[in-house]
């Protein structure tokens, strides 16, 4: 009896084993006129000749998309798995979801294997297909692969390879290295299997799956290598790899073979080691984020012609609303900050409706106490709730922020989470509503160092964890490139939904994690928690970072100005007025603050005034500046009396003295030769053409005229090419009389206004004096410039 089941077994395989292909003429690839279901023996091939014997599709699965079933396991949903949905749906693809409600029980996913649940969920469906000889079975991962080409392709290549089951190949051995040699040698490609991946005929995909009779916590790549290197099997069931990545591509190890290709207003993943463009893009292992960066171009999301195709693809309309969603809005004062009472007024100016908003105000600075008291006593008036926690708590960073968090995650009515550090200048009033429009999970807005490529997200990450320059960051940055992007790090402002918080980010030590900064914590704990079982491939750099996505993307938009960072590391705090030293680090932030509103219109609408001859009057700085310049002066205090000795001046004698201190004596000295450079020498050029001026002057101080003092001055010249005067004060309301004459022409100007400049030649044509003070106190900024 044994002999006799033996003989049968044998005559049963071999019958298994003959090569039938459909009635087809040697070498004919029409398809179209063969009936259904018709075969003939065919020619022995090559491959049969030299001892390989395969059976050839039927017909029906050549070329057919509606022959290619997609299926793939998804315990949970997240992020990952909707962008591979979508990718599937723009190329209609049919996708079969497996595990759907099911708990994970396939492995913790980080430092060990797993993943049979896939393989037990695939054996018990492949049972419906096991006689569908025309189907073929594509079977991916989801929540990091994305697709690059649709149905049609995957079949002609499939067909190509001309073997039952293909498996994607990688070439990193995975998990077990010891079983290296047991692989066929390979010459040109990857050697080894990687089972995110496979495609083949229904019945052969069977064939593999019911031989699992292990558990949903053993491993599935183990499981399908073992097969895959038994020369029996793999001969029997006709298995092979996709050597050259022509439809599955595997990034983990490959990094450096794949680039992003346009062409013909379509994005594509190329791999350049082997001049071909995969279908299937998984991001195993370590590359993720790699991955992300594929997926904001492929399969279509972003093309040099039609720019941006999903920016507006599931969005809000706030003005179809009749109640704004509820927001917290989360202020974090970590370290003294330039123009801090302007961003708190910034806050106030969203375009936003205040009784849908909460404040949690983080301050850690005694320096900043009085500011954020003024901004109180505003903001009350305008919002409800406000929260400020101040310097005496002794919070860090990473407490502060979970603390802020938190305000939100815990209040069920909080709808979005908005933090912003002190350090953005949102200059957009309609940012909150455009971020919350956009309908992201976490999303931030663009913010730069003016003139620097600086920003507030990293474009791709070292292995280690850190900043790393993606292809694409400079055109983001730039503008050259504009859209809704997949990035893995944003900081210092950026939008988070209430209801993330309370699900996939419900764990309420989100800024903590090794020895990271904080928002760098955040943003790691963001990408990574263990949902299923990936087939991970580590290295000694990128083991720490082996996790499979937690399924939150966090995204950048670029679609809008929305503001600026300031620049914050070198900010002296030793002065009275300190943002007044900031025209370097922040000149756009100080050109905003100190300069006079008017003073472009001085070169678009000419306005200059010339009172008397050669004598220019224009408006250069603001009430600010004016106010603050002063304040610094008299908070120095060290006025010179208009004594003629004078130590601060070479020769030590001043002919013609006044009650000043020296632009040098507080400091500004370099600031205010800048401002001279920058503001008043493109000026001198409009008024006194092909004069081109070298912005150097030795003598820059403030005079201080009163009638205890100083009441006015002699006539004399002025040590100068030319002198610009700036009146920083208000006649008639800081004090009576004052005002400058010019003896040659007889003219007077006794009302000078406040931040506004004359400029004037300084020697031999402009002898002038300075007219008495009857009441009050006069000040002016002085500069002799090209003496």
């Amino acid at each position: 009896m044994g002999r006799c089941a033996g003989r049968l077994s044998l005559l049963l395989l071999a019958l298994v084993l003959r090569p039938w292909t459909p009635c087809l003429g040697a070498g004919s690839e029409k398809l179209s006129s063969i009936p259904t279901g018709q075969y003939c023996r065919r020619p022995p091939s090559r491959q049969a000749r030299s001892g390989r014997r395969f059976i050839h599709a039927p017909p029906h699965a050549r070329g057919s998309p509606d022959k290619l079933l997609v299926i793939t396991v998804a315990t949970k949903e997240s992020d990952g798995f909707h962008r591979f949905m979508n990718s599937a749906k723009y190329f209609n693809y049919t996708v079969k979801v497996l595990g759907q409600g099911e708990e994970w029980r396939g492995g913790d996913g980080i430092n060990s294997i797993g993943g049979g649940q896939k393989v037990r969920l695939m054996k018990e469906v492949m049972e419906h297909y096991a006689n569908q000889e025309d189907l073929v079975i594509l079977f991916t991962e989801c929540f990091d692969v994305i697709f690059a080409g649709g149905p049609e392709e995957v079949l002609k290549k499939f067909q190509k390879i001309n073997h039952k089951v293909v498996f994607a190949a990688d070439g990193i051995l995975w998990p077990d290295k010891r079983l290296a040699d047991k692989y066929p040698i390979v010459h040109i490609g990857k050697r080894y299997l990687n089972s995110g991946g496979f495609i083949g005929y229904a019945p052969y995909v069977n064939r593999i799956v019911q031989q699992w009779n292990l558990q949903d916590n053993d491993d599935d790549q183990l499981f399908y290598t073992k097969i895959y290197i038994d020369p029996v099997k793999r001969e029997a069931i006709n298995i092979t790899l996709d050597h050259k990545c022509k439809i599955f591509q595997a990034l983990n190890g490959a990094i450096d073979e794949v680039v992003l290709k346009f062409e013909n207003g379509k994005a594509r993943a190329k791999n350049v080691f082997y001049e071909t463009l995969p279908v299937a893009i998984n991001g195993n292992g370590p590359t993720k984020i790699v991955l992300n960066y594929f997926g904001n171009y492929v399969p279509n999301a972003w093309t040099q012609e039609s720019g941006c195709t999903l920016c507006d693809l599931d969005v809000i309309d706030l003005s179809e609303v009749d109640v704004y969603p509820n927001v917290t809005v989360g202020v974090f004062i970590e370290q003294p900050t330039p123009f801090l009472p302007r961003f708190l007024d910034l806050l106030l100016t969203l375009d936003y409706p205040k009784d849908a908003l909460k404040l949690f105000v983080h301050n850690r600075e005694v320096y900043h106490e009085k500011d954020i008291k003024a901004f109180f006593d505003k903001a009350k008036h305008e919002i409800s709730s406000i929260k400020i926690v101040g310097p005496e708590e002794n919070l860090s960073q990473a407490e502060a922020r979970n603390m802020g968090m938190d305000f939100c995650r815990q209040d069920e009515k909080c709808n979005y989470y908005f933090s912003v550090d002190a350090d953005v200048v949102l200059t957009n009033p309609r940012t909150l509503k455009i971020l919350i429009e956009q309908n992201r999970k976490i999303i931030a807005p663009l913010v730069t160092r003016h003139g620097k490529l600086w920003s507030n997200f990293w474009g791709a990450l070292s292995p280690d964890g850190y900043y790393a320059r993606s292809e694409d960051y400079v055109d983001i940055v730039q503008g050259n490139r504009v859209g809704v992007w997949n990035v893995p790090y944003t900081a210092s402002v950026y939008l988070i939904k209430g209801e993330t918080l309370r699900s996939e980010m419900s764990e309420r030590n989100y800024f903590v994690r090794d020895k990271l900064d904080p928002d760098m914590a955040l943003c790691r704990n963001a990408r990574e928690m263990t949902l299923q079982r990936e087939k991970d491939s580590p290295t000694p750099e990128t083991f720490q970072m082996l996790s499979p996505p937690k399924g939150v993307f966090m995204y950048i938009s670029n679609r809008h100005e929305f503001g600026r960072l300031l620049s914050t590391a070198n900010y002296n705090t030793s002065h009275y007025n300190n943002d007044l030293w900031q025209i370097f680090e922040n000149p756009v932030d100080w050109k905003e603050m100190y300069i006079n509103r008017d003073y472009s219109k001085i070169f678009t609408e000419n306005l200059v005034e010339q009172p008397c001859p050669d004598v220019f009057w224009f408006p250069i700085f603001s009430e600010k500046a004016c106010d603050e310049l002063v304040e610094e002066m008299e908070h120095y205090g060290q006025w010179s009396g208009g004594k003629h000795h004078d130590s601060r001046i070479s020769g030590g004698y001043e002919n013609v003295p006044t009650d000043d201190i020296h632009m040098k004596q507080i400091g500004l000295e370099n600031v205010w030769l800048h401002f001279i450079r920058e503001f008043i020498a493109p000026v001198t050029l409009k008024v006194f053409a092909g004069y081109y001026t070298k912005g150097y002057a030795l003598l820059n101080f403030v005079v201080k005229y009163s009638p205890e003092r100083q009441r006015s001055l002699r006539p004399h010249h002025d040590a100068s090419t030319f002198t610009i005067n700036i009146a920083l004060n208000n006649v008639g309301e800081d004090f009576q009389g004052g005002g400058c004459k010019f003896l040659r022409y007889n003219c007077s100007i006794e009302s000078p206004r406040k931040g506004w400049s004359f400029m004037h030649p300084g020697r031999l044509t402009h002898l002038h004096e300075g007219l008495p003070v009857k009441n009050g106190t006069r000040y002016i900024a002085v500069s002799f410039i090209d003496p």
